[in-house]
């Protein structure tokens, strides 16, 4: 059971909610190892989730429903209490709820035990040159909606830990596990294990001598399309901007590119509903439709 301590706060001048005041920041928290999560229902997903906890701050209204949660963690847990018009003096706009929490961003899941765990056939994904924050939190949700079994994350794509990924999966990401091209260097780094740098196209070229079929994601496929691929066995789907797709590099890396069939001449569709669309095609082959 956690010790929760609680604290009013009238501003986020104090340096223990200097988290909340910078969470603009987005590189500042990503050196501190913390993220943001935001909104009522996220932070309950924070709270049902394993990863580990430093803070929340919530109108004191909400306490009533959210200490029980609270004190059911395994973490000692500060609580702020604060008005909800200082709550929105931190984004710039109304929140519905006024509900903020700072967790630990977790180790990156090493590849190996990616593909040591889960049931078989594997169902993966990856992104590649993803910058949008919000696309990528949709495409997290979908992720877990169609039970994928983990999310690799190219080195040229967002950190899926950032407050508006974060909010856009709902917290899906809680329930997802992650590999990152970028912390997976930074570890190496720390290590001295001095390899040559993690890639997505290396890491797909990994897959494919493992078995795994890398299908990516491709509005411009040479006529392949969706129907076309195989999903029945252990695959990743890879997907990639909505601006420029999936680099050159990451789709030679790749077994085979196709395409949603599109009419009126629209060539491509927002990465999370094309995730959607490939992510069905995928449950449909494998009899979970």
């Amino acid at each position: 059971m956690s010790s929760l301590r609680f604290q009013t706060i009238t501003s986020f001048d104090a340096p223990e909610v200097a988290p909340y005041r910078t969470m603009r920041r987005s590189s500042e928290h990503e050196a501190l190892g913390l993220f943001v999560a935001e909104g009522e229902k996220v932070v309950r997903r924070l709270l049902a989730s394993p990863f580990t906890i430093d803070s929340i701050v919530l109108p004191e209204k909400w306490l009533p429903e959210f200490q029980p949660l609270l004190e059911a963690r395994p973490e000692d847990i500060t609580v702020f209490l604060a008005e909800k018009s200082l709550l929105e003096s931190l984004t710039g706009f109304s929140l519905f709820q006024g509900i903020l929490a700072v967790a630990k961003t977790p180790a990156p899941t090493p590849l190996e035990e990616i593909l040591a765990a889960g049931p078989k056939p594997q169902l993966l994904v990856a992104v590649d040159e993803l910058a949008n924050a919000e696309n990528l939190g949709a495409l997290m949700r979908n992720c877990v909606a169609f039970g994928v079994h983990a999310l690799l994350v190219g080195e040229t794509s967002s950190s899926p830990y950032l407050r508006r990924s974060v909010r856009n999966s709902m917290g899906a990401i809680f329930q997802l596990p992650v590999w990152e091209a970028r912390r997976a260097n930074q570890a190496a780094q720390v290590r001295r294990d001095d390899p040559a740098p993690f890639s997505l196209a290396q890491t797909l070229r990994e897959l494919r001598a493992r078995g795994v079929r890398c299908i990516a994601a491709h509005p411009h496929a040479s006529g392949r399309t969706l129907s076309q691929a195989d999903f029945s066995g252990d695959c990743c789907v890879v997907f990639g901007s909505e601006g420029n797709g999936i680099s050159a590099p990451v789709l030679a890396a790749c077994d085979e590119a196709v395409e949603i069939p599109m009419q009126n001449g629209v060539d491509s569709l927002n990465v999370g509903a094309a995730a959607a669309v490939f992510l069905y095609e995928a449950n449909r082959q494998r009899g979970r439709s």
